[in-house]
């Protein structure tokens, strides 16, 4: 899992002494709510009559800065209508920036939402390396949307991006997807077009999931992201960021609400692929401990010499509870598991019940899988960037972005995570433009 990665990732991540998730899993009647809103939430149909077509959106103030008009606007999050009692009071309005040409020198009007990535708080970043260059560079305008718990839209006693709780992720999401329709629908109103979504690391998997619950032919460039934010939360670096010892406290205060009312909501795409690796996962019990102490004498090793088992024997684990969330097998998955524990290079180094990772595994994707969620209308206008050697989103043993969206193109920057956000803003910067030309040649000529 490790052989290939960047450097940079591991070496970045280890720099910052943050933690996510310190509060835990949050309450479990709001991830109860949260799981059956995704059904909802995953369904096109569903998900737009969540959103009115004319949902009010107020201009707060209108500027020139230098060859840009820059609004600045907000409107209530339809999340906070829906669920009010979940959202936290600070995030419920919505704030963005519009930034587009002072003078449209071309047929169409095209603009792309922004949407942001792990600590992306505030305009300005998106506004200089993204929102700017494409108006110079292909008079494309840009909506900044700010991020639910970011910039203005941060609890008070949250520190910087640390989301506090698990199921903040899953607010976060569902409202984005939500306030995108909102300003999807608005730019409509305002004759521009054709329209677009994109966003970095989080924000290219947010924009996964708003894409797909566009009714009509989308620009959508998803960036460093995959198909699921699981392998990011139990996989990749900032698994290693997680409060996992506040998580397991938890699960295990309240076991059977987890296993007897939460799980049963949850299913994954990736099952069957679980299930695959089941007798991996029985061979790993069987020889426990050796299999653990085998993973720890891995972790000693230097990081750019990390062996291929070490990612066969994490899967293994993983694999070891899955089969069937019926009783039975949940019971035959306690007796298995019941003092196995799971190391990675990125958990700490005090052992994580099993238990506890699959669930983690399991709500991210429910949540976040892109499999449980309609395809875009086009998937042609879809172009993907990724890195190949990413250590924050591991794309192994889950699936692909082109059996999802067949059609759909993957580019590939051969860099890390953290040295493709630093480097190549022009990439991601050229797909959008690629992506829109498609979308003006295909249903625009005519125009």
């Amino acid at each position: 899992m490790y052989e290939g990665v960047s450097k940079l990732d591991l070496i970045y991540r280890r720099l910052l002494i943050t933690k996510f998730f310190t509060k835990g899993w949050g309450s479990p009647e709001s991830m109860r709510r949260l799981l059956e809103f995704r059904k909802t939430l995953s369904c096109r149909e569903s998900c737009m009559n969540l959103v009115e077509s004319d949902h009010p959106v107020h201009v707060d103030k209108s500027y020139e800065s230098g060859d840009c008009r820059v609004m600045e606007g907000h409107f209530l999050s339809p999340f906070a209508i829906h669920h009010p009692e979940i959202m936290p009071k600070v995030a419920k309005t919505a704030r963005f920036q519009l930034v587009v040409p002072l003078k449209w020198t071309t047929k169409h009007k095209p603009v792309c939402i922004h949407l942001a990535g792990t600590g992306d708080h505030g305009f300005w970043r998106r506004r200089m390396l993204m929102a700017r260059p494409l108006v110079k560079e292909a008079q494309i305008g840009s909506i900044i949307l700010e991020n639910p718990y970011y910039g203005c839209r941060k609890p008070k006693d949250q520190l910087r991006s640390s989301l506090q709780n698990v199921s903040d992720l899953f607010v976060m999401g569902g409202s984005l997807v939500l306030e995108s329709i909102v300003l999807l629908h608005w730019c409509k109103r305002m004759g521009y077009g054709p329209l677009g979504i994109t966003g970095i690391s989080l924000g290219g998997h947010m924009a996964s999931l708003a894409a797909s619950s566009w009714p009509e032919p989308l620009t959508f460039v998803p960036c460093l992201s995959w198909s699921t934010a699981s392998m990011v939360w139990t996989q990749g670096v900032l698994s290693g960021a997680v409060s996992w010892a506040e998580l397991e406290e938890q699960y295990r205060k309240d076991t059977a609400v987890y296993e007897q009312q939460l799980y049963p909501l949850i299913q994954s795409p990736e099952e069957h692929r679980w299930k695959n690796l089941f007798k991996m996962g029985q061979e790993f019990a069987k020889n426990y401990p050796e299999s653990v102490n085998q993973m720890e004498s891995v972790q000693k090793q230097e990081m750019d010499d990390q062996p291929e088992s070490e990612s066969s024997l994490y899967s293994s684990i993983i694999s070891s509870i899955s089969s069937k969330r019926t009783n039975s097998n949940l019971a035959d998955n306690k007796r298995t598991l019941q003092q196995l524990h799971l190391h990675s290079p990125n958990l700490p180094n005090k052992p994580i019940s099993a238990q506890v990772i699959h669930f983690m595994r399991g709500v991210m994707d429910e949540c976040t899988h892109l499999g449980h969620f309609s395809k875009p209308v086009d998937p042609s206008l879809i172009i993907a960037v990724t890195a190949k050697q990413d250590a924050y989103m591991p794309r192994d043993r889950v699936t692909g972005l082109t059996d999802i969206w067949p059609g759909c193109e993957v580019r590939y920057v051969d860099r890390g995570h953290v040295s493709a956000i630093l480097f190549n803003q022009n990439v991601f910067r050229k797909a959008i433009i690629d992506s829109f030309n498609r979308q003006i040649s295909k249903y625009f000529s005519n125009a």
